[in-house]
């Protein structure tokens, strides 16, 4: 199928009826295909795997689709035919309701869908293949709903406001990364295009106006899709405060207490989070100057010093500092450009019932 042909979008409808419902896909493209590009609720198993795949598109590039269609039937027959569609039927038994897929919907789901029929276990086929499905997505981009973007100073809560409210899209959860320049986690952040397939699928199952929080064009390494750093520039703008204090106090709990909770332990989990916040300190030293980086730095190592004896209040003090100091003059800058779009602001418990679903979908700048 041609993805340049409009009429392409007629299956939209669909495509967005299987991804909002989470349909199990039956994803036959090779495994390295999968890596680079995935959905949240398809499971991958290859006709060919990446060694036979290549060995195919080698012969293709030389000898033509008939020579190379013909290879493929002779890598994959007997006994590794066998265990492929007893795979395939597996997941299908397990999966009722499942669709199939390759690429484009071309000949490796065609004759994927054929050899279950003929062992008697009939799957639809995506026609386009996952390119229309990820065509389909970046599509949603290009038509969002009403935003509402959270904003607030490092610490007042925006990510945990977000998971507490109906109808809210966790930007920094689907990228695995908090935002800030500590802000990675143990583990790795998900591809680019993992993340905006996430991303626009929980628009997709979002009812009306969405809730964001607000971010910059980058979550630690993942670039946030343009059209949708577009609208969240425009959309009104809810912040959220919080004492100093209590900030402290929520960063204390993500950023130190979870994170050591988190770490793997066969490591030395102090040490390792003491490395990695160091070296996330290094990143920010010329923004931050030779003063603060100096004074920061050294609460910092006292800080690590006496939690590895059993002490971790410390860490309040580096991190009132970093607040103080590096954060909320950046914040307080930023803001300023986006007076206009603040249309409410308080506390916790008064932004989160100004976000109920009864008001919600009501809110517009003023």
């Amino acid at each position: 199928m041609d993805l340049n042909n409009p009429n392409q979008e007629a299956l939209f409808p669909l495509l967005y009826r299987l991804l909002k419902s989470d349909t199990p896909l039956l994803d036959v493209r090779a495994a390295v295909e999968f890596s680079k590009g995935a959905l949240p609720c398809a499971t991958n198993l290859p006709i060919l795997n990446d060694d036979e795949r290549h060995q195919v598109g080698i012969c293709y590039k030389q000898e033509g689709p008939q020579a190379a269609t013909k290879l493929g039937h002779e890598l994959v027959k007997d006994d590794t035919k066998r265990q492929r569609i007893e795979h395939w039927a597996a997941f299908v038994k397990a999966n009722p309701g499942a669709w199939i897929y390759c690429f484009r919907g071309g000949q490796r789901s065609t004759i994927a869908q054929r050899w279950l029929a003929e062992s008697g276990i009939d799957v639809p086929k995506i026609d386009g293949g996952y390119k229309a499905l990820r065509r389909c997505l970046l599509n949603l981009y290009e038509n969002l709903p009403p935003l509402v973007v959270v904003a607030g100073k490092t610490g007042v809560g925006k990510t945990i406001l977000i998971n507490d409210v109906n109808n809210s899209v966790d930007l920094e959860g689907r990228a695995n990364h908090r935002g800030s320049a500590f802000g990675n986690y143990w583990t790795q952040q998900p591809s680019q295009i993992d993340f905006e397939n996430h991303v626009a699928i929980d628009i997709l199952k979002s009812q009306g106006r969405v809730v964001l929080e607000d971010e910059g064009r980058l979550i630690g390494k993942l670039s946030l899709p343009l059209p949708l750093q577009a609208a969240m520039k425009k959309a009104p703008l809810v912040l959220l405060e919080a004492s100093v204090e209590e900030r402290v106090e929520t960063i204390f709990q993500d950023y130190i207490v979870d994170s050591i909770d988190s770490c793997d332990e066969a490591h030395d989990p102090i040490q390792m989070l003491e490395t990695k916040y160091l070296n996330a300190l290094d990143a920010v030293k010329k923004r931050l100057g030779g003063a603060a980086y100096e004074t920061i730095s050294s609460a910092m190592r006292a800080a690590f010093d006496d939690h590895k004896k059993g002490d971790p209040a410390g860490h309040k003090n580096w991190i009132r500092s970093m607040l103080v100091t590096y954060y909320d003059p950046m914040y307080e800058y930023q803001i300023q450009s986006k007076q206009d779009r603040i249309i409410q602001r308080g506390s916790m418990t008064e932004i989160r019932a100004y976000l109920a679903p009864a008001n919600l979908n009501g809110i517009s700048v003023r």
